[in-house]
């Protein structure tokens, strides 16, 4: 097992200088840059000052090598646009987007679980066709376009829910303030994850079903409750394990669209402003950041497999 960990820590780092790599060479080879991008109106000789004064004129491997310096001592340098320190600016963002994340998945576990065992249990009857079509229907709509259609319908029409932003301005902290501003992003952030795992819960229940130590335990007298929840579930839920796995680094990468349609402070949003506005040590210290946490997530789902199944073992 230490020596398994040890190949994937190995490999993180590979993977991690990769991605610092690509994406400083993506970033800075963007047309235009922090300086017209800041203020489009500057001069040329203030262009040059700007430049100069960023070393943003040296040979690209020079910069990069210069950041690689400081990054390997936790210094991913300041962000252009507000001078802060690119650690503080992504410290103040990430837990934002956890929390939107990490919401929204837990929500959909909680309902694909039942909602696919239900649809395995339950095959080919009308309310599996229902749920089915839901999936399906989950995973085809556009998250911009359901973000639209919610705050239209429970903020505009209903007036019930903010529209957007993580707090009301002006108001004291309350947590009912926080689920009020959580509740849309999250359902818009949950729907195609439901409609996944659903999918996945139903196919690996519908495998269960049909193994032999399910009929030797219906064939000892235990009521079918109890075969679904002690012998079926736990082994139903081994892929799902992967998803999830998957799932969260994605959730926290691809909350971009989410973030800026409900206008939520996270990471996605940072990332895209900082991309818009050629904040280069922004951008790579927010896809650093995402890598290292998929990464993690790998680790952590295949270390999982053997406690959900003593048959695998990492060698």
């Amino acid at each position: 097992m230490a020596a398994y960990v040890l190949r994937r820590v190995l490999g993180a780092i590979v993977l991690m200088f990769l991605v610092s790599i690509v994406t400083f060479y993506l970033i800075h080879r963007a047309p235009g840059g922090p300086a017209l991008l800041s203020n489009p109106d500057l001069t040329q000789s203030q262009v040059q000052e700007f430049t100069e004064a960023l070393e943003l004129d040296d040979p690209l491997y020079s910069q990069y090598f210069r950041w690689l310096k400081h990054a390997i001592r936790g210094d991913f340098g300041n962000s252009y646009s507000t001078i802060k320190p690119v650690t503080e600016v992504i410290s103040e963002r990430l837990p934002n987007t956890a929390i939107l994340a990490f919401s929204a998945i837990g929500l959909s576990i909680l309902l694909a679980v039942p909602l696919g065992v239900i649809s395995a249990v339950r095959r080919d009857s009308l309310l599996d066709r229902v749920i089915t079509s839901f999936s399906f229907l989950g995973t085809s709509i556009p998250v911009f376009w359901l973000g639209i259609m919610l705050i239209v319908l429970f903020s505009l029409r209903l007036d019930w829910l903010p529209s957007g932003g993580m707090r009301s301005t002006g108001q004291p902290f309350s947590v009912s303030d926080r689920l009020s501003h959580l509740v849309l992003p999250m359902t818009v952030l949950a729907v195609s994850n439901l409609a996944e795992l659903t999918r996945y819960m139903r196919s690996g229940m519908i495998t269960v079903l049909q193994e032999d130590y399910m009929r030797t335990a219906r064939s000892k007298g235990l009521s079918e409750r109890r075969v679904l929840r002690v012998h079926g579930l736990k082994n139903a839920l081994i892929p799902i394990i992967t998803v999830i796995g998957i799932m969260i680094p994605r959730a926290m990468g691809s909350a971009a669209v989410t973030e800026t349609v409900f206008s939520w402070p996270g990471m996605g949003r940072l990332a895209v402003e900082s991309a818009t506005s050629r904040d280069y040590p922004v951008v790579i210290g927010a896809t650093l950041t995402i890598a290292l946490i998929t990464v993690t997530c790998s680790l952590i789902t295949d270390l999982l497999y053997g406690v959900l199944d003593p048959r695998i073992r990492m060698s």
